[in-house]
């Protein structure tokens, strides 16, 4: 009896147990074919890694499955629609081909490409002291100094100023993208993107005095306006400087006289003489 029970529990365990899994297997192949069920759409991105300033055609772009849902802002459908258009970023393999990423039709290639309407492009001749070691490297920031001669009142003295703030590195050399690695990279030439008035600043700067980069962390964006540095602030010695003289030099003030007192018989009398010093 008990044996028979037994055989009926099992029995109707199995039963469960396959009700059960034919339900699991229906489910998953419901969720199987929603998914496939998703609309797609075809996008274009990089066929491989493409360096800012590169001018797109076929030979660097395929096309990808997307999700139709799930669109992204500037995103391209047809590889014509952006052929003959050059970075003014850099891409990774497989990254979507943006409207933002692109310079304007018929801007060209290369360097020119990547100057934004209204900005210029202009270098400076650098050393490893200037161009700090080899560490101004495409895409860092940097302030730019200038070390010259005052005119006018002070003058006969240098002064040091920071002209610029924040200002992009475009190139080093002719190179515009930085090293993976961030290793420096010794050239002769600074490439910075600046206004109109800053790179009158700059040429004035780079030809009338000595200009200094300084390297500043890419996430500071605040203006420092540091004081400018007279010459004297820092080679005058710890005593007080005599102010300068204006006009002709005051008279000397004449000694004092001599003065005799005077006793005859019973009278006193006090005499002055001139010093004659």
């Amino acid at each position: 009896m008990n044996r028979n029970r037994m055989l009926i529990g099992l029995g109707v365990a199995f039963v469960v147990a396959l009700l059960l899994s034919s339900y699991v297997y229906r489910e998953f192949e419901r969720v199987s074919s929603v998914r496939a069920a998703v609309p797609m759409q075809r996008i274009v991105v990089a066929a491989e890694s493409l360096p800012l300033g590169t001018q797109l055609d076929a030979s660097k772009l395929r096309m990808i499955s997307w999700p139709a849902a799930q669109p992204v802002a500037g995103m391209y459908t047809h590889i014509e629609d952006c052929a003959n258009r050059a970075l003014i970023t850099p891409v990774a393999e497989n990254e979507p081909i943006l409207e933002s990423k692109l310079a304007p039709t018929g801007a060209g290639a290369g360097l020119a490409a990547t100057i934004p309407t209204g900005m210029r492009a202009m270098s400076v001749a650098v050393n490893d002291v200037i161009g700090v070691a080899g560490f101004v490297t495409p895409g860092t920031m940097v302030d730019v100094l200038v070390t010259g001669s005052i005119t006018g009142q002070g003058g006969g003295q240098n002064i040091t100023r920071t002209i610029l703030e924040n200002v992009r590195v475009l190139a080093a050399g002719q190179k515009v993208q930085q090293d993976r690695d961030g290793k420096p990279q010794t050239v002769p030439v600074i490439t910075l993107l600046v206004t109109p008035e800053e790179a009158g600043k700059l040429a004035m700067a780079s030809t009338q005095g000595k200009i200094q980069l300084a390297l500043r962390n890419a996430t500071d964006n605040d203006a420092a306006v540091p004081v400018p540095v007279l010459q004297s602030a820092v080679f005058a010695s710890d005593a007080p400087l005599t102010p300068p003289r204006h006009g002709a030099p005051k008279a000397a003030a004449p000694p004092p006289p001599y003065t005799v007192e005077v006793l005859t018989g019973d009278k006193r009398e006090t005499k002055s003489f001139a010093n004659q010093q």
